[in-house]
């Protein structure tokens, strides 16, 4: 599966799926605590984006929402990445975004929680396919992005590798920053909820 692929299934997107969502802002206090578990540069790279905590904003900026929820409550199995048991939510592709290099500003991906008819921004995601990344795993605040895995079904094609880093800048999370998954996200029962196995790993790299 080619980059050129993702690019026509997030040209499949339509914006009247997220119009319906609304910005649910992180409490004050909620915001400080998750603040103050941050190196100063990964602070500073959540003030940057703290505009996108209305996700109507993210849409006007290029991210169209993948639609599902997702979340893995039975953590990872033989072959898989290695995730604990928890939830990653609604992820918003931006495809404008992916490439050869890793920006700070400008994350692939930006991850929101559903709450009641809201969405609250979690975490952000850096994103490169397998194909771009070439032979070296892609690098960015000192860490090294996890990979290379499948494609994260059901919002993309198994077959899709690539690499990936998710970022915990909004909500805490005690399985580390770093951390796929997030054992305080869940999804609801209802809706566009998918519960699953985390992806496998491809090639020869481990987590």
């Amino acid at each position: 599966m080619h980059f050129s692929t993702l690019r026509r299934i997030a040209g499949g997107l339509r914006l009247p799926l997220v119009l319906a969502a609304t910005a649910a802002l992180a409490s004050p206090s909620v915001a400080r605590a998750q603040a103050a578990a941050l190196t100063p540069e990964l602070q500073s790279v959540r003030a940057g984006l703290d505009k996108y905590q209305d996700p109507i904003v993210a849409v006007r900026d290029g991210y169209l929402s993948t639609v599902v929820c997702v979340d893995f409550p039975q953590g990872s199995s033989e072959g898989t990445m290695q995730y604990v048991k928890g939830g990653m939510g609604v992820h918003f592709l931006n495809m404008g975004n992916v490439g050869p290099t890793l920006d700070p500003a400008k994350p692939q991906v930006l991850i929101y929680k559903p709450e009641g008819d809201k969405l609250r921004l979690v975490a952000a995601e850096w994103f490169m396919p397998a194909d771009v990344a070439g032979a070296t795993a892609p690098m960015i605040f000192g860490q090294q992005l996890q990979g290379p895995m499948e494609g994260h079904q059901p919002i993309m094609p198994a077959g899709f590798h690539h690499y990936d880093l998710h970022v915990w800048l909004w909500q805490s999370n005690p399985a580390g920053v770093y951390s796929p998954t997030n054992p305080t996200v869940s999804c609801p029962k209802s809706g566009y909820s998918y519960s699953g196995m985390p992806p496998k790993m491809v090639g020869d790299h481990t987590h």
